[in-house]
């Protein structure tokens, strides 16, 4: 299945429906492999910050934290 959608002068697509139903995420990683860009959806990092309370953190902190770890799971960090 094929989508042709129009970047505009911001920066800015909208994703077709029939794709954001298949990704079922409003947080997506953008990768670039072999001249192509490939969409995959992140999990949500809602309630992720909850483990890092505890540890006085400042909420900059623990947020930064929480995208790190779950960035980590979709991008190889080197």
């Amino acid at each position: 299945m094929e989508f042709l959608v129009k970047i505009t002068s911001k920066g800015q697509v909208t994703i077709p429906k029939k794709v954001r139903d298949v990704l079922k995420s409003d947080i997506i990683c953008f990768k670039m492999e072999d001249g192509k860009v490939i969409l995959e959806p992140m999990r949500d990092v809602k309630g992720a910050l909850k483990r890092y309370a505890k540890r006085g953190l400042s909420y900059e902190q623990e947020r930064e934290t929480a995208w790190k770890r779950v960035g980590e799971e979709y991008i190889d960090i080197s």
